[in-house]
């Protein structure tokens, strides 16, 4: 299919056959991955790591790139096919070093997994003054795509799968002032613009890489428990948000609606292999299937248009080369 997604012509239903509750090992059964090399971006927690096992156990060959190495070594203990390498998402210089090391080996890199993340944070900036969920969320997978794109392409068929979050909804992307220097900042709104950002290069990224055979999707995978991306959260902001009573208690309804870490990988884990996605591209994918399009104002399942739209999609990717000092040529 040749058709971009601006404006979400795209999120259109796709049966995959699985359903919201499929696991990330369900959707990889049969499906053999032998010979591919994937990279998997805080791969050694939460739906990462869970990411990371199904790749594994499928026979690819994973690397994790990790800031805390000996974490990262625990927690993959006794996986096989999976190495790790030393990267801290907020440090461009770190990106940069991570990726010059695989280039130098002259592999192709078949899947890129942009799943590290974080959330419920305070206002923090990198060395550049990036907000820091703007640059972990967004900036550094834009950047590590860019300096890996010589070895997706060597692939001849390569797939970026960026974990974004129905959290895109929260905000749309700010380009008078994305890093809160003249306005409040607001934990929720910081992540919300960051995901729309996500959702925004996955557009772009497919568009202008799917002629050299390289396709791009956009991932919410659900509302996840166990998982440590709440780790700097408030009591109070959950109790705000309606997810806990006056005792800290999860809430049953909302304790009823979350994923488990197999469920959660399971998206991500189809945009990676599936073959009904081969000629498609560029889309938002929910629950292993293309999300439709949101409607508004309340936050809910699917896509909102903003975070698909053509000018701001071209707009950020400017504007993401002017903040890392890139030139991301695809061709």
């Amino acid at each position: 299919m040749n058709q971009d997604n601006y404006q979400g012509v795209l999120q259109q239903p796709l049966i995959s056959g699985f359903s919201a509750t499929a696991t990330a090992s369900e959707v990889l059964k049969g499906i053999d991955l032998t010979g591919k090399v994937a990279i998997v971006t805080g791969g050694n927690t939460g739906i990462g790591l869970e990411t990371t096992k199904v790749l594994a156990a499928a026979g690819a060959n994973v690397i994790v790139p990790a800031r805390d190495i000996e974490k990262a070594r625990k927690n993959l203990e006794g996986i096989e096919n999976v190495s790790l390498e030393k990267m801290d998402l907020m440090e461009p210089t770190s990106i940069d070093a991570f990726a010059e090391k695989f280039l130098a080996t002259g592999r192709a890199l078949h899947l890129l997994i942009n799943n590290a993340g974080i959330m419920w944070v305070p206002l923090r900036r990198d060395s550049r003054g990036i907000e820091s969920q703007l640059a972990t969320n967004y900036l550094a997978p834009f950047q590590l795509t860019a300096r890996l794109w010589p070895a997706l392409k060597r692939a001849q068929g390569a797939r970026v799968i960026n974990v974004s979050s129905q959290g895109h909804q929260f905000a749309p992307f700010n380009f008078e002032d994305p890093n809160f220097v003249h306005r409040e900042y607001e934990t929720l709104t910081a992540y919300g613009q960051s995901k729309t950002a996500v959702n925004l290069f996955s557009v772009e990224m497919d568009t202008r890489g799917k002629k050299s055979k390289v396709r791009t999707y956009a991932v919410h995978p659900g509302s996840i428990g166990g998982t440590e991306l709440a780790r700097e959260a408030s009591l109070d902001l959950f109790q705000k948000m309606g997810f806990c009573d006056a005792e800290g208690v999860l809430l049953p309804e909302v304790a009823a609606s979350l994923k488990t870490v197999p469920q959660g990988a399971a998206t991500t884990v189809w945009c990676a292999s599936s073959a009904q996605l081969a000629n498609i591209g560029g889309v938002y994918c929910e629950d292993v299937a293309i999300a439709p399009l949101a409607s508004e104002p309340a936050i809910g399942s699917g896509v909102r248009a903003y975070s698909l739209d053509e000018a701001n999609a071209k707009r950020l990717w400017q504007w993401s080369e002017a903040m890392t000092g890139i030139t991301f040529d695809v061709n």
